[in-house]
């Protein structure tokens, strides 16, 4: 998953090709189409081509197993899964969506590339089959967002996600006298100071090891305190970043990039598994699965593993907590696909409640009144659970992915932690890039 939820860079230099590979089929679209048609059951003699990552290969390959016959009993068509590999992927889906041949039947991708590809016309119009899919009514916020057009067409189905919690060291935290979670982000910040001195000796050591960089983080606490990176106005981008509310979020992170975070003041998120591992550094933000990254015997230290919880990252108010990205998966139905109806049923069956409470023991599944299935498979599983229901999301708009590659909100986000700018004149500059990106060409 973690290749998964910052790929949207990597889609902004390969847009260009996908909006004109797509873009000549959609005449073809399903757009107009009814449910029974959207819904095909007519699969003799067929084969449905489903490109899957090999996430699922190596996680649940049961989970894909009983959907594929459940699907093949239903249908009369048979299933060639294809996996894939998250490495050069859109490279290869823009190369094939450019063609007539070969083009899959249902595609996965990630939630962050998804939003491109829809305004590409790349993938077939699954609206007016909404409430034939299970659990669409209360689907996961963060993956309904990626999966749905500005128009509000319903263009992906969301497939599987993951969400941030703080990952702590138990063993340093009952050192320095704390023996329960915090409730509020006053208490995380008092907590962190007594982790923090009872290690004062240790140069080198992160209370809280917070990159500079790290943009997921910075905006959950903006989200946190009722900002946002960008809202439409009039019909155009505004950046939000400049607000009160958005400014409030943004000190609160910078406490925790500067007070109790030592090293990474220009760096991003993506050694600080390896960087907990070494031991000087009392907790960090991460997906739920990083607990098997710092401990993996070939990359981490497996001797940290029964030191190591999870807490979900608390607000301001007790029983609440600071809104986590949702990073995930969606599956959609290819707009040139030589089965697209029984590419949707196949989608059908393997998001639907069986396969998503079969899948719920080893990710988040898609819909909010699942989770309290996954929460009861482990208990890991409770933090990262919590954290799913309280969700933010980036701007829905294709140029998203071109403030990512332009690193608008990691150059921000440096200058605060690195103190070469002040929050005020820092968001001031990232809101009028932030709007010149998401309005270019409208």
């Amino acid at each position: 998953m973690n290749r998964r939820l910052s790929c949207a860079a990597v889609l902004a230099a390969s847009l260009a090709l996908a909006v004109s590979a797509c873009s000549s089929s959609k005449s073809s679209s399903t757009t107009s189409q009814k449910d029974d048609s959207v819904l095909s059951t007519d699969g003799k003699g067929k084969t449905v081509t489903v490109w899957l990552q090999s996430d699922a290969q190596k996680g649940w390959p049961a989970v894909v197993k009983q959907a594929n016959d459940r699907f093949e009993a239903a249908t009369g068509a048979k299933v060639n899964v294809q996996w894939q590999q998250w490495s050069n992927y859109t490279t290869k889906l823009d190369s094939t969506f450019a063609g007539t041949t070969a083009i899959p039947d249902v595609v996965e991708l990630g939630n962050t590339q998804t939003a491109s590809y829809i305004a590409g016309g790349a993938f077939a119009d699954l609206t007016s089959a909404k409430s034939k899919f299970d659990n669409s009514g209360n689907w996961l916020q963060g993956l309904t967002d990626s999966a749905t057009s500005p128009e509000g067409k319903l263009q992906a189905v969301p497939y599987y996600a993951g969400s941030r919690v703080v990952i702590y060291r138990k063993d340093l935290f009952k050192k320095a006298g704390i023996t329960a979670a915090p409730a509020t982000l006053d208490e995380l910040n008092s907590d962190l100071d007594k982790v923090k001195a009872a290690n004062a000796g240790d140069p080198h050591f992160s209370a809280f090891y917070m990159p500079g960089k790290y943009w997921y983080a910075a905006m959950s606490f903006v989200y946190g305190a009722g900002g946002k990176i960008a809202a439409k106005d009039g019909g155009k981008w505004v950046g939000g970043l400049e607000s009160s509310e958005a400014q409030q979020g943004l000190a609160e992170w910078q406490k925790l990039a500067t007070t109790y975070s030592v090293g990474g003041t220009t760096k991003d998120e993506a050694d600080q598994d390896a960087i907990m591992a070494q031991g000087h550094t009392g907790a960090i933000l991460g997906n739920g699965w990083e607990v098997g990254s710092i401990t993996d015997p070939k990359t981490g230290k497996p001797a940290l593993a029964p030191d190591l919880g999870t807490f979900p990252v608390p607000s301001a108010t007790a029983g609440k907590y600071t809104p986590s990205f949702l990073g995930g998966s969606d599956l959609a139905v290819p707009q040139k696909a030589s089965n697209a109806g029984l590419g949707a049923t196949w989608i059908k069956y393997y998001t639907d409640s069986t396969s998503q409470t079969a899948l719920a023991k080893f990710a988040i599944p898609n819909a909010t009144s699942l989770l309290n299935v996954y929460e009861a498979a482990g208990a890991a599983n409770k933090s990262t659970g919590e954290a799913a229901k309280d969700t933010w999301f980036v701007p829905n708009t294709p140029n998203w992915a071109n403030v990512e590659s332009g690193n608008v909100l990691q150059n921000m986000l440096e200058s605060i932690a690195s103190g070469k700018a002040t929050i005020a004149d820092a968001t001031k500059a990232a809101d009028a890039q932030i709007a010149t990106t998401l309005n270019a060409g409208s």
